[in-house]
């Protein structure tokens, strides 16, 4: 199946529905009630029956205060590495015990990993990843949330594109050895497919699209700004790097 055949036209735009979508989080109770208090009741009641209820289900019960302190941690820092050595020394335990409390916090859906891309598996699977809450609402950093919010879609578009057989797709991000680095990298069947770039605002194009589309190379390439209005427009009809809007970009998704 060609790109063209599955990649949506972009929908019209509900404005009123995207920004309840911003605010609220991406979750059926809050953006039902859609009340800021409700939200706040909601997202401490979520935190709590997580890490210390859910957690005791699937851990040892002398492990629920690290874990949730890791989870405290790591709501702050959505959008950046995950450096497992700096938060086993925070939190006074082991590396392999870090590591193994954030795939408890994946599995759990309070947030996920996601890790760089390399033609060498072995090389990826050496550098750290980044992490990403799944639940954008409580951030109050303009550039970490729209972020976050990205990545929530993204990664709902691969996994459902792989789903319906449509190619093994993966959510990955870019960066070298001397720190270039592009938010998002999705790759199609083994191979890099498009780059995405995130800006709360229009900026000139980041250098790093067109390095990172040039070498390892990836057919679209977008710096995708969350406070330009929607557009009727295919962003997928253009190859080189370009300024797309965040909501038409995902409206053209799943």
């Amino acid at each position: 199946m060609t790109e063209a055949e599955w990649i949506a036209r972009a929908r019209n735009h509900d404005e009123a529905a995207w920004e309840a979508l911003w605010r609220f989080g991406g979750f059926p109770e809050p953006m039902v009630r859609q009340s800021a208090t409700f939200l706040r009741k909601w997202q401490t009641t979520r935190m709590d029956l997580l890490l210390r209820e859910d957690v005791r289900d699937l851990t040892r019960v002398q492990e629920l205060r690290g874990i949730e302190t890791i989870g405290h941690l790591l709501a702050s820092r959505s959008g950046g590495q995950l450096i497992f050595s700096n938060l086993a020394t925070e939190v006074g335990v082991s590396v392999d015990t870090v590591r193994r409390w954030v795939t408890i916090l994946s599995e759990l859906y309070v947030g996920f990993e996601l890790r760089p891309w390399f033609r060498n598996v072995a090389k990826a699977l050496r550098k750290e990843p980044k992490w990403y809450l799944r639940d954008w609402s409580g951030i109050t950093d303009p550039g970490a949330r729209a972020e976050t919010f990205a990545a929530c879609h993204l990664l709902k578009a691969v996994e459902t594109w792989t789903d319906l057989g449509l190619g093994a797709f993966e959510l990955r991000y870019m960066r070298d050895k001397i720190k270039r680095e592009v938010d998002f990298l999705i790759v199609r069947d083994g191979e890099p497919w498009v780059l995405i770039e995130i800006k709360t605002t229009r900026e000139t194009l980041s250098p790093h699209l067109f390095h990172f589309q040039k070498q390892p190379g990836a057919k679209h390439a977008f710096q995708a700004v969350m406070d330009l209005p929607h557009e009727a427009i295919n962003c997928f009809a253009q190859a080189g790097p370009v300024v797309v809007p965040l909501r038409t970009l995902l409206s053209q998704l799943v």
